[in-house]
């Protein structure tokens, strides 16, 4: 478990130092560049998200058992990954969905770990599911109070709405009829 909780204290981290500190920051990437920035940035969240898995897969052998979830819990958790792709695909295809939206990425791991922890109650699915939840409500929260960054994106067209909304459900089903189970050793049906 203490892997588990490294990986995210690490993970979560990194990718919560604008959250936090925003000047901060700022003063690391002016004073080491962008490329040493973005790569200890990148480096700090790979050993980060090594960690997460390998402490997750860990405390899977040795289950702490928090509550066990009623069977249509896993339905409804069905039916909240629906969009998950859609808007991470929205993200980096903006359209419609994106405006209306705002911040899909945000809303895509919102639901992505409600869901999860709609359908899982061990100790160790508390604490992924929730970490991450608790970290997106907090990152979008503070998003209003500061200066959002440009993510590269497709330029802008009314057919990035076809391609997260198509693409998204295709790598939905993907993931449900086979990759999840490949992944993860869980088999989601």
């Amino acid at each position: 478990m203490t892997t588990l909780i490294v990986g995210l204290v690490l993970f979560l981290g990194v990718h919560s130092l604008s959250i936090v500190n925003e000047p901060l920051r700022n003063r690391l990437h002016a004073s080491l560049g962008e490329a040493a920035f973005k790569g200890l940035y990148g480096l700090a969240s790979l050993v980060g998200l090594v960690l997460i898995v390998w402490g997750y897969g860990a405390a899977r052998m040795d289950p702490t058992v928090i509550y066990v979830p009623p069977g249509w819990l896993k339905h409804l958790s069905f039916l909240l990954l629906v969009p998950v792709f859609p808007l991470l695909f929205a993200t980096y295809f903006p359209g419609r969905i994106k405006a209306k939206v705002g911040h899909p990425m945000l809303v895509a791991v919102k639901l992505w770990a409600l869901a999860h922890l709609l359908a899982n109650g061990m100790l160790h699915d508390l604490l992924l599911f929730g970490s991450f939840l608790a970290w997106a409500v907090v990152d979008r929260i503070s998003m209003k109070r500061r200066t959002q960054r440009p993510i590269p994106t497709a330029p802008a067209t009314r057919a990035n709405d076809a391609i997260a909304v198509i693409g998204g459900l295709a790598v939905y089903v993907v993931m449900v009829i086979w990759a999840h189970q490949w992944l993860f050793g869980v088999a989601p049906v």
